[in-house]
């Protein structure tokens, strides 16, 4: 696996991110993960659509569930707006969070088989096996137009900064 040039913290303790770190201009890559009932969704599977992709390390946790409940409330507000949450979680505990927290507005994707979106878009953190918190905008010809890789993951991404970046781009 290659290392990139990405340090991110735990709690403090430096931890080391796995893969391609992506950047504004970006093409935006073509990555699968597994959603609901164990099936394969692909990045272009909503081609043609801004999409904000939230990068949580796991649900199960108190700020990856807060960062879930806020884009899930936002998609309200965001018109045409597709979001996606992507975690190492089991696709089994991802659908359970949802059951349980009323999460019925983002689309919640597993990473854990291949972690194809940790790799490939520089988000996979070497030590945990999970996915570093940030937020990866992308635009409507499938182009990265923002991104963040929160430098320590017991912090919350800048959401405002992040919506009005999508809402620019509709």
């Amino acid at each position: 696996m290659t290392k990139n040039s990405g340090i991110t913290t735990f709690m403090g303790n430096p931890l080391t991110l796995l893969g391609n770190m992506v950047k504004p201009g970006d093409k935006a890559y073509d990555f699968t993960a597994i959603g609901e009932g164990l099936k394969p969704v692909k990045l272009s599977d909503y081609d043609g659509k801004v999409r904000i992709i939230s990068l949580v390390p796991s649900v199960d946790t108190g700020v990856c569930a807060a960062q879930t409940r806020k884009f899930n409330v936002e998609a309200a507000n965001l018109g045409d707006i597709v979001i996606l949450t992507i975690s190492c979680d089991l696709p089994f505990a991802l659908g359970r969070f949802c059951a349980a927290e009323g999460i019925d507005k983002v689309i919640t994707l597993s990473d854990h088989k291949d972690t194809n979106f940790g790799l490939n878009y520089g988000f996979l953190i070497e030590e945990l096996r999970l996915l570093n918190r940030g937020i990866v905008i992308v635009d409507k010809k499938g182009m990265v137009s923002y991104v963040e890789y929160v430098k320590e993951n017991t912090e919350h991404p800048d959401y405002d900064k992040a919506i009005a970046e999508a809402k620019k781009l509709l």
